[in-house]
């Protein structure tokens, strides 16, 4: 063993030395050498060794050992641990203690029957009780929660008897607990004067008015010496693994609760913190660290527990552990009625403890005081105070003994005075979640809205105050600063753009409750960091063509720099509030969303007129990107009002416009000037979704009339050395198209102007795709590298303008759709000649393909059946079984990306309902099955998999006809039984490729198949038609609980079973009677005994709960069986 370990053994010795070791275990009698080594080695190795042996043959083998050899090593493994735990490594002792549970496991209580009884008797000795709790906690572990080494009935039976040993072991684990505070306690007792019992001053108002705890939760901590400690450590280990399992009842006295809830008042303790951060989590096991009681053998020595230090660490870890089982209490929510009271109890304790948490004295501010706390027990606290709202607060809130809005105070110091970013946000959450129950209970109780809001009102109040103050440098600049505005996380955001939306979020969520009253706390802060940047007009410097800011003073440039950070984020506030003054609340907050967008109308003008952007300034680095991002939100907060505009536009289209017309001009005015290649970027994007906002939301019949318009068309349409970047050029060209193809709202068809409209449109499509038409002759690609990246260039300019184009539309009326196909009519046609000469360049093909994909799901119906067949019919050809296979070869490339395209087009044509496209289903079918399946049914990558499925679900699905023909009224008349098949050997083809599907390890793909079946199923009754029936449902069947038994799809247990109870439904009396048998009987790695018993477990029930039951005991009992047979030693004869 040492050997094997050492440094410098070569792998090619360590192959040997395991093959031996390995056929040592194999060996009948193994065992005893095992026992002798351990009796007698202090080679940690060698003790490792023999325990794995052990563990092996209990979890494999027993049920080929001799009873006589069980008999002896149940006796003899607890002597063992006995006369030598104090000796052993802590993780051998574990590991011994496993094996010696993993026993009880099998044997317990007829062949084992006092394993239960000596770990209570080994608890109850004050010497031995580490050892009886380590024992304990094991025993939690691995007989509540077995892994799928037992049969279902085994598990069934141990869960069973522990429950029935869940009063004794809490009593004495509550004893434990309770000594060992008491004994304490009365050392650690000081006269009044001390600091440390002076806390009965401050109790909570209302909430423990007559409650027996209050004057035992004001006596001080207990001074615990280090064994003790460790031993509390223990049993609150042991507890809050029992509450992982154990249901809530009256077996959890309030005893228990009290004594936990002593210890959890370690965590609050100021001595607890180390100066090394935060101490050992809660999940981590105290793993025989018995203090005194465990001399390590291991070198180790116990020099930082013995210290005062790691004392402290001990504290705290008490004060984690103590919360960790009030935690596991606390998530459960099914709650019965006799614990109802118990909660509030506990409720009440914790609260003790919270308010202890925030209470301010003259030695400690409440933030000092948490940031002196241990990271792990704040931690737990946040976890307990989330799940007291998100789990009972619906159950506690009415309850005259809680007084709610006392605990929102207390929630209220808690959370904003937590010492690091994460716990803030943790508790936003909380506060989140208290703001969405709110919410949902005034909808359901309107007639009492306002009594429900009077008496949260003052507390949502100083939320909404201070969550602003938090967003604001002015209030909160040094933790602000730490904030990092670089890095994009997961979600794409900056760890400041996380904070910013947190912290709207709840902005909005509190407008919703209290409109008027956010809205007056939000505007005039807004007002304010407002005049600051409409004031910096005077300090602007003009010479020559340069302008310079003239603020140059450090600590002004500072100021300004808050100020407009602050404006930023406070525009972003405001946009985020627009959805609460649409709809039916139009009216009545009018003048307040007037006044917002009248603001940000001015605001945006005069950025624009004085080109803030453009500034010369002190601090370049800084000012300069602030004044631009004030800008930009400005634009985006506007953007954000575009349906309050549209609404407005319709209240008042018949009576005077001059105020919404002066609006929408000022807006367009503010944006036109920002559509030019010189601008940064950032404005040019925010001014150009402005723009498409109001094209597409807004639509006022006078845009096309104003001269920034005009301009934008003449700038866009000239053929400009100065091009837009492509994402802004693109934006610009969406909102002119839907300037002119959109209806009018308020108008009737017949005052629409579409004549015009059209030849507009025409003309700005002509203008757009001029380079592109002069393709049209190319029958060859160009020889010259530079021609052929030029023709490159303007295809991959024009096809996402188009494409973006016809997108924009989709959804619109078919005049608009007829109007863009007129326009776009030629270069569809360009397209399709240009598609041959281009099938080897994937790059271009892939960006052809996606505009004619979004042309089938938009235009489909405009271009008409010929073309579209001409359009089908020259892909069907191009895509060669050659051609198909050197594109999907490059695994994740464009030509990958090509072959999808052509799938979901072909998706959209075989989905057409109407007999126009019916003739090229056969083409389309042979294309997916003889060319595009044989290339991916072998490929691991999912790449196309998916496409191509979908393809052919959508053929079944959608032309389910066009393989049973049987009419409307003979399925009624012959019952659905007798189907007149077509094109069967299609059908049964795509039904084998999705068996197939099923025996791949590509889980998504798995998922999206079984959901196809099931949908054809629940759609067409594919499970009933005679020919699956009875050739494919056996097998589909069979996959599946293959499937189950491998274990490789875990993650679709549910779906699974669900399809397999679908299946069997077709017939339960054939599924019994004949599946069943024949499953079985194939079933290999079980003997007929075993068969005959896995039979007679299966119920023969006709519900989903039951059969679902019964299947997950099938495949439990059947690997079980297995596990057992293939480890016994061979030539067992078993009874």
């Amino acid at each position: 063993m040492t050997e094997f370990f050492h440094s410098c053994t070569t792998n090619e010795r360590k192959r040997e030395i395991e093959e031996l070791l390995n056929n040592f275990a194999q060996q009948t009698g193994a065992w005893r050498h095992c026992l002798f080594f351990l009796s007698n080695t202090r080679n940690e190795y060698v003790m490792m060794y023999s325990l794995t042996v052990f563990e092996n043959l209990v979890n494999k083998m027993w049920l080929g050992v001799a009873s006589q050899d069980k008999m002896e090593i149940r006796s003899c493994l607890p002597k063992l641990l006995l006369a030598q735990h104090k000796a052993m490594p802590y993780f051998i002792r574990n590991k011994l203690c496993k094996v010696i549970v993993d026993i009880g496991r099998q044997d317990w209580p007829m062949f084992y029957h006092d394993f239960f009884t000596n770990t209570l008797q080994l608890i109850q000795s004050p010497a031995l009780a580490s050892l009886g709790l380590v024992l304990l906690k094991t025993t939690s572990e691995e007989l509540a929660c077995p892994r799928e080494d037992l049969s279902v009935s085994r598990k069934d039976e141990l869960r069973k008897l522990l429950l029935e040993q869940v009063p004794t072991v809490l009593g004495l684990l509550t004893g434990i607990l309770e000594t060992y505070w008491d004994k304490h306690n009365v050392i650690a007792s000081t006269p009044p004067p001390s600091p440390t019992s002076g806390e009965s001053v401050e109790l909570l108002g209302t909430l423990f008015q007559g409650s027996q705890y209050s004057k035992l939760l004001c006596q001080p901590v207990a001074a615990l010496d280090n064994e003790s400690q460790q031993l509390c450590c223990l049993v609150l280990e042991c507890l809050a693994h029992l509450f992982s399992w154990i249901p809530l009842s009256t077996s959890i006295t309030p005893t228990l609760l009290a004594s936990i809830f002593h210890f959890a008042r370690f965590g609050c303790d100021l001595r607890t913190k180390t100066k090394t951060g935060s101490f050992i989590s809660s999940s981590s096991s105290s793993n025989g660290q018995l203090g005194p009681l465990a001399p390590t053998s291991n070198g180790g020595g116990r020099s930082l527990q013995q210290s005062g230090e790691g004392n402290k660490v001990d504290r705290a870890r008490l004060g984690v552990l103590a919360m960790t089982c009030v935690n596991e209490l606390v998530s459960k929510n099914c709650v019965p009625l006799d614990f109802e009271e118990y909660l509030l109890r506990m409720f009440q304790q914790t609260f003790f403890l919270l308010q202890k948490l925030t209470r301010e004295n003259n030695a400690h501010t409440v933030k000092s005081r948490l940031q002196e706390l241990d990271e792990s027990y704040l931690e737990k606290f946040t976890d307990f105070l989330r799940l007291f709202v998100s789990v009972h607060l619906r159950r506690i809130e009415s309850s005259p003994q809680f007084p709610i809005v006392e605990f929102l105070a207390l929630l209220f110091k808690y959370t904003f005075n937590q010492p690091n970013h994460e716990g803030y946000f943790a508790c936003l959450d909380i506060w989140s979640v208290f703001l969405d129950f709110l919410t949902t209970k005034i909808k359901s109780r309107l007639a009492d809205r306002e009594s429900v809001l009077n008496r949260y009102k003052d507390a949502i109040v100083l939320l909404l105050r201070e969550v602003l103050n938090r967003i604001q440098f002015r209030y909160n600049q040094a933790q602000l600063e730490e904030l990092d505005d670089e890095t994009l996380d997961d979600d794409q955001q900056t760890e400041w753009q996380r904070y910013l939306r947190q912290s709207l979020e709840v902005v909005a969520k509190v407008m919703e409750l209290l409109p008027s009253h956010a809205f007056s706390t939000l505007f005039p802060v807004l007002q304010e960091n407002l005049d600051v940047y409409l004031g910096l007009q005077q300090y602007i410097v003009t010479t020559g063509t340069s302008q310079r800011l003239n603020i140059t003073a450090e600590n002004d440039c500072r100021r300004l720099h808050c100020s407009l950070r602050d404006l930023s984020s406070l525009l972003q506030a405001v946009g985020r509030l627009a959805e609460y003054f649409i709809g039916d609340v139009f009216p009545a907050r009018f003048n307040d969303a007037l006044a917002v967008v009248e603001r940000l109308v001015e605001v945006t003008c005069y950025g624009s007129q004085i080109s803030l952007y453009d500034l010369e300034t002190a601090v370049p680095s800084v000012l300069k990107p602030d004044l631009i991002d004030v800008h930009a939100q400005a634009l985006a907060a506007l953007q954000a009002y575009s349906h309050w505009l549209a609404q407005f536009y319709s209240e008042v289209h018949r009576q005077n416009q001059s105020r919404f017309i002066n609006l929408i001009t000022s807006a367009i005015g503010a944006s036109s000037p920002l559509i030019t290649a010189k601008v940064p970027e950032k404005l040019l994007l925010s001014s150009c979704h402005l723009m498409v906002s109001i094209t597409s939301t807004v639509r006022p019949v006078f845009l096309v009339t104003l001269q920034a318009v005009q301009n934008i068309f003449n700038l866009i349409t000239e053929n400009q050395t100065h091009r837009l970047p492509q994402e802004a050029h693109m934006l610009v060209c969406r909102a002119l198209s839907n300037m002119l193809l959109l209806p009018w709202p308020n108008l009737p068809e017949s005052e629409q102007q579409w004549q015009t409209r059209s030849s507009n449109h025409a003309s700005l499509l002509a203008a757009l795709t001029r380079d592109y038409r002069m393709l049209r002759g190319t029958a060859n690609l160009p020889t010259g590298r530079r021609d052929l990246d030029d023709m490159k260039m303007v295809l991959k300019q024009t096809l996402p303008v188009l494409r973006d184009i016809v997108d924009s539309i989709s959804a619109e009326s078919t005049k608009s759709r007829q109007i863009c196909y007129q326009s776009l009519q030629e270069s569809v046609q360009v397209s399709l000649s240009l598609f041959p000469v281009f099938i080897q360049q994937p790059d271009v093909t892939d960006e052809m393909l996606s505009f004619f994909l979004t042309l089938f799901q938009a235009l489909r119906v405009q271009m008409g059946v010929a073309f579209t067949g001409q359009i089908i019919h020259t892909f069907l050809s191009m895509f060669t079984r050659e051609q198909l296979a050197a594109s999907i070869l490059q695994e994740g490339s464009a030509g990958c990306r090509v072959v999808q395209k052509f799938l979901k087009i072909l998706q959209v044509v075989v989905q057409e309902p109407g007999q126009a496209f019916k003739p090229f289903l056969p083409s389309i079918l042979s294309l997916c099955m003889d060319q595009v399946y044989p290339i991916v049914a072998e490929r691991s990558s999912p790449d196309v998999k998916a496409e191509m499925f979908e393809l052919l679900y959508q053929i079944l699905h959608q032309n389910w006809r066009y393989f049973f023909k049987a009419s409307v009224l003979a399925s009624v008349q012959r019952g659905a039984s007798e189907d007149t098949m077509e094109n069967e050997t299609q059908f049964t083809a795509a039904m084998q490729a999705f068996g197939q599907s099923f025996l791949h390890p590509d889980i998504h793909i798995f998922k999206q198949n079984l959901c196809y079946l099931e949908s054809l199923n629940s759609k067409h009754k594919l499970y009933h038609r005679k020919l699956f029936r009875t050739s494919m449902l056996f097998h589909f069947t069979n996959v599946l609980l293959q499937v189950l038994l491998q274990k490789s799809h875990d993650l679709l247990q549910e779906e699974i079973t669900l399809a397999i109870y679908n299946m069997a439904s077709v017939d339960f009396d054939a599924f019994y009677s004949a599946f069943m048998p024949e499953f079985l009987n194939g079933c290999q790695g079980v003997d007929s005994n075993q068969r005959s018993v896995l039979a007679r477990n299966f119920k023969l029930e006709r519900d989903l709960p039951s059969f679902t039951q019964s299947v997950y005991r099938l495949v439990n009992d059947l690997r079980y069986y297995r596990l057992c047979n293939s480890s016994l030693p061979t030539g067992t004869v078993k009874l």
